[in-house]
Protein backbone atom coordinates (compact mmCIF):
# COMPACT_ATOMS: atom_id res chain seq x y z
CA UNK A 1 0.00 0.00 0.00
CA UNK A 2 1.25 3.09 -0.98
CA UNK A 3 0.09 6.47 1.17
CA UNK A 4 1.00 9.57 -0.82
CA UNK A 5 -0.07 12.76 1.22
CA UNK A 6 0.26 16.39 -0.02
CA UNK A 7 -1.54 19.79 0.78
CA UNK A 8 1.06 21.64 3.63
CA UNK A 9 2.63 24.43 3.09
CA UNK A 10 3.27 28.07 4.92
CA UNK A 11 -0.13 29.68 6.27
CA UNK A 12 0.00 32.41 8.96
CA UNK A 13 -1.71 31.96 12.24
CA UNK A 14 -5.30 31.61 12.12
CA UNK A 15 -5.06 30.48 8.78
CA UNK A 16 -6.49 27.07 7.18
CA UNK A 17 -5.10 24.10 5.32
CA UNK A 18 -6.60 21.21 3.78
CA UNK A 19 -4.51 17.72 3.89
CA UNK A 20 -5.03 14.99 1.38
CA UNK A 21 -3.77 11.47 1.63
CA UNK A 22 -4.23 9.00 -1.37
CA UNK A 23 -3.62 5.25 -1.10
CA UNK A 24 -2.78 2.76 -3.90
CA UNK A 25 -2.01 -0.99 -4.43
CA UNK A 26 -4.08 -1.62 -1.29
CA UNK A 27 -7.46 -2.22 0.17
CA UNK A 28 -8.67 1.22 1.93
CA UNK A 29 -12.13 1.32 2.52
CA UNK A 30 -12.41 -1.62 5.11
CA UNK A 31 -9.26 0.24 7.09
CA UNK A 32 -9.31 3.06 10.03
CA UNK A 33 -6.95 5.89 9.24
CA UNK A 34 -4.94 8.28 10.98
CA UNK A 35 -3.11 11.31 10.68
CA UNK A 36 -0.20 11.82 13.14
CA UNK A 37 2.64 14.81 13.30
CA UNK A 38 6.56 15.67 14.35
CA UNK A 39 8.25 18.60 15.24
CA UNK A 40 11.40 19.48 15.21
CA UNK A 41 13.16 17.13 17.84
CA UNK A 42 9.67 15.67 19.43
CA UNK A 43 8.49 12.44 18.96
CA UNK A 44 5.22 11.68 16.51
CA UNK A 45 2.23 12.34 18.07
CA UNK A 46 -1.22 11.52 17.38
CA UNK A 47 -3.62 14.22 15.76
CA UNK A 48 -7.03 12.55 14.85
CA UNK A 49 -8.25 9.10 13.03
CA UNK A 50 -11.20 8.04 11.47
CA UNK A 51 -13.07 4.49 11.45
CA UNK A 52 -13.29 2.82 8.11
CA UNK A 53 -17.34 3.37 8.07
CA UNK A 54 -16.12 7.11 8.33
CA UNK A 55 -19.14 7.31 11.45
CA UNK A 56 -16.72 7.45 14.40
CA UNK A 57 -13.69 9.92 14.36
CA UNK A 58 -11.17 10.27 17.53
CA UNK A 59 -9.25 13.71 17.65
CA UNK A 60 -6.08 14.70 19.94
CA UNK A 61 -7.21 17.26 22.76
CA UNK A 62 -5.12 19.78 21.38
CA UNK A 63 -6.76 19.97 17.91
CA UNK A 64 -10.39 19.18 19.10
CA UNK A 65 -12.59 22.15 17.47
CA UNK A 66 -10.08 23.04 14.44
CA UNK A 67 -9.19 20.31 12.67
CA UNK A 68 -11.67 17.73 11.05
CA UNK A 69 -11.16 14.51 9.41
CA UNK A 70 -12.75 12.75 6.52
CA UNK A 71 -12.86 10.08 4.09
CA UNK A 72 -13.86 9.59 0.53
CA UNK A 73 -13.69 5.65 0.02
CA UNK A 74 -14.94 5.90 -3.69
CA UNK A 75 -11.58 7.54 -4.16
CA UNK A 76 -9.35 6.16 -1.46
CA UNK A 77 -8.95 9.40 -0.03
CA UNK A 78 -8.43 10.63 3.56
CA UNK A 79 -8.73 14.21 3.98
CA UNK A 80 -7.47 16.65 6.83
CA UNK A 81 -9.24 20.24 6.92
CA UNK A 82 -7.26 22.55 9.93
CA UNK A 83 -8.58 25.45 10.67
CA UNK A 84 -7.44 28.35 13.52
CA UNK A 85 -3.99 27.13 12.92
CA UNK A 86 -1.24 27.86 15.71
CA UNK A 87 2.57 28.68 15.74
CA UNK A 88 2.35 24.80 17.46
CA UNK A 89 0.55 23.34 14.89
CA UNK A 90 4.02 23.31 13.17
CA UNK A 91 5.11 19.94 11.73
CA UNK A 92 5.67 17.32 8.95
CA UNK A 93 1.89 15.26 9.11
CA UNK A 94 1.75 11.92 8.26
CA UNK A 95 -0.96 9.63 6.90
CA UNK A 96 -1.10 6.08 7.79
CA UNK A 97 -3.66 2.90 7.57
CA UNK A 98 -4.21 0.71 10.22
CA UNK A 99 -2.92 -3.21 9.96
CA UNK A 100 -5.82 -4.80 10.79
CA UNK A 101 -9.51 -4.34 8.55
CA UNK A 102 -12.18 -3.24 10.60
CA UNK A 103 -10.42 -2.17 13.44
CA UNK A 104 -12.17 0.43 15.84
CA UNK A 105 -9.84 0.70 18.98
CA UNK A 106 -6.50 2.04 19.66
CA UNK A 107 -6.43 4.73 17.42
CA UNK A 108 -3.63 7.09 18.75
CA UNK A 109 -1.28 4.05 19.35
CA UNK A 110 1.42 4.52 16.42
CA UNK A 111 2.25 0.58 16.61
CA UNK A 112 -1.74 0.17 15.32
CA UNK A 113 -0.69 1.62 11.83
CA UNK A 114 1.52 -0.87 9.37
CA UNK A 115 1.48 1.77 6.36
CA UNK A 116 2.85 5.25 6.43
CA UNK A 117 2.75 8.39 3.75
CA UNK A 118 6.00 10.41 3.51
CA UNK A 119 4.58 12.94 5.45
CA UNK A 120 3.89 17.19 4.07
CA UNK A 121 5.36 20.02 6.14
CA UNK A 122 3.13 22.27 7.55
CA UNK A 123 4.35 25.68 8.81
CA UNK A 124 2.18 28.46 10.76
CA UNK A 125 3.99 31.39 11.21
CA UNK A 126 3.13 33.70 14.43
Amino acid sequence: VQLQACGGGLVQAGGSLRLSCAASGGPFSTYRMGWFRQAPGKAREFVVAISWSGRNTYYADSVKGRFTISRDNAKNTVYLQMNSLKPEDTAVYYCARASRAFDSGSSNVIGSYDYWGQGTLVTVSS
